[in-house]
């Protein structure tokens, strides 16, 4: 059992879903990130997606692009976030998970990419613009380090692609709840809603259902749960509050862990 599949099956234990926190690495310096991450784990986040800045995240909204050009700006680079990783686990055991397109890991080499991950005690990887049919080498050499490979799926995810996409996908499938790019939004549609309880019963048995893009208040957590649910993604509602306080880390910190506390009382109690 991989570190992530037994964060999901102890939670489910407590009748609890997974809050899944990601930040971007070096948002808004480098120096930060471990603090924030650390503020998160101590508000209750179960698993943390480490987003590697890249010139072009063509799945984000505004938000996102604006923590990465932040991170830029100030020099980071791919590798830099497995440091940032090695920081946090000397602290925390939380499992640790990237969200980066394909373009680093092509440029640094797949295997050598991957065997860094495994060094860096990296648990799976998330690639947005990868499709499941050109995967292959990724997925042997993910196989080769032990990392997880979390592909994701959408409301125009045929029946056959997603047959295939789950026989390829270990850790958690991601749900992209909406048409569209990642962001805070005000409300969580009927059809979003429906869209969970359709593939939680299409999944259910084969890997956990986690949802994201979208996802910003405690209810939108409770209602996406309590829809079927086995976690929730929760990105530019964390990124908006170290935006917001840019200048103060300790305050950004205080209200990162504020947060994410609110949003993991609404992962708890599903029998209710």
């Amino acid at each position: 059992m991989t570190a992530i599949s037994e964060v999901f099956t102890q939670l489910k234990q407590r009748k609890e879903a997974a809050l899944i926190a990601y930040v971007t690495v070096g948002d808004p310096h480098m120096r930060d990130t471990p603090r924030l991450v650390a503020a998160l784990i101590e508000g209750g986040a179960d698993l943390i997606e480490l987003g590697i800045p890249f010139s072009d995240p063509i799945a984000d909204g505004p938000t996102i692009q604006g923590a990465v050009a932040r991170s830029l700006s100030h020099g980071a680079k791919p590798l830099d976030t497995l440091d940032i990783a090695r920081a946090v686990k000397d602290q925390y055991g939380t499992p640790l998970i990237l969200m980066t397109y394909f373009n680093p890991i092509f440029r640094i080499g797949v295997a050598e990419f991957m065997a860094r991950a495994k060094e860096s005690e990296i648990s799976g990887i998330i690639v947005p613009d990868l499709p499941v049919e050109e995967s292959a080498d990724y997925k042997r050499e993910c196989d080769v380090s032990g990392l997880d490979t979390i592909f994701l799926a959408s409301p125009s995810t045929s029946p056959q692609r997603l047959k295939r996409i789950l026989s390829q996908t270990s850790g958690y499938l991601y749900l992209i709840s909406h048409y569209g790019v990642t962001g805070a939004r005000a409300n969580i549609s009927d059809s979003a809603l429906e869209l969970v309880k359709k593939y939680s019963l299409t999944v259910a048995g084969s890997v956990p259902l986690a949802v994201g893009f979208g996802i910003s208040t405690p209810d939108h957590v409770h209602r996406i749960v309590q829809s079927g649910a086995d976690g929730v993604i929760v990105g530019s509602a964390f990124v908006n509050v170290i935006e917001a306080n840019s200048g103060n880390v300790t305050r950004a910190s205080r209200k990162l862990e504020s947060l994410a506390r609110e949003m993991k009382k609404a992962t708890t109690n599903l029998a209710q």
